[in-house]
């Protein structure tokens, strides 16, 4: 792909580690979102052929140590458009999503979509509405829900705290204090393979017990730690 375009409207900043089974596709299906939206990768020191696989098929890939929140304050450094997004590698837009972000942004200074998990569990359902009324209720999102925001407006907060968890949190705070978000009906999909994979009701009581003891004053450092050992 071409360098940045410099009449970029959106920058989408994806923070990647080991993604190399799905990244080609994934990109692919981005890169049809059209002129003015500027693609940039940030590879956390993956292990597998993410990054040479991201080279061709973004506006910008960047090499970084591990860590979300480093990888995409990095990828904000680097962004050229006045709107940014912040999207995980399984996370597909719904149709149309670049307009409504720039309109929302019109009027507000950050938002997110709601969300939909997919996966084998038939309780994924109810995870993605109990999620969506949680984040219209606290004005909180988790980053699987592509959290976007003016850009002045991220750097001005100073963007996500260089922390191992609860980084999207820890956000979602620091702009609250500049307005509530726009929080779009329209649905990003996001894997649900942890659920999958470890139990739908564990994973809810671990994700809860971890908010929970976060809120507590717990360090996300420590919680980061047994989130690890847990899984």
């Amino acid at each position: 792909m071409n360098s940045a375009d410099l009449t970029a409207r959106l920058s989408i900043v994806i923070p990647v580690l080991n993604e190399a089974t799905s990244l080609a596709h994934y990109l692919t299906v981005l890169s049809s979102l059209g002129e003015g939206v500027e693609i940039i990768v940030v590879d956390g020191s993956s292990s597998d052929a993410s990054l040479s696989i991201a080279r061709p098929l973004a506006n910008s890939v960047i090499a970084s140590q591990p860590g979300r929140a480093r990888q995409m304050n990095l990828g904000a450094q680097h962004a050229s458009a006045p709107a940014l997004l912040f999207l995980h590698a399984d996370t597909q837009l719904p149709r149309g999503a670049v307009e409504q972000i720039l309109k929302a942004l019109d009027r507000h200074a950050w938002g997110r979509f709601a969300i939909k998990l997919s996966g084998r569990s038939r309780w994924l359902p109810v995870v993605s509405w109990m999620m969506n009324l949680r984040s219209r209720l606290t004005g909180i999102a988790t980053g699987d829900q592509g959290i976007f925001a003016r850009a002045d407006t991220f750097r001005a907060v100073g963007g996500f705290p260089e922390q191992p968890l609860m980084e999207d949190i820890e956000l979602c705070k620091r702009l609250k204090r500049i307005s509530r978000p726009a929080c779009l009906r329209s649905k990003v999909v996001s894997s649900g393979r942890r659920w999958d994979q470890h139990g739908a009701w564990s994973t809810i009581r671990l994700m809860w017990q971890l908010r929970y003891r976060y809120w507590r004053g717990v360090s996300a450092t420590q919680l980061a730690k047994e989130y690890h050992d847990a899984r």
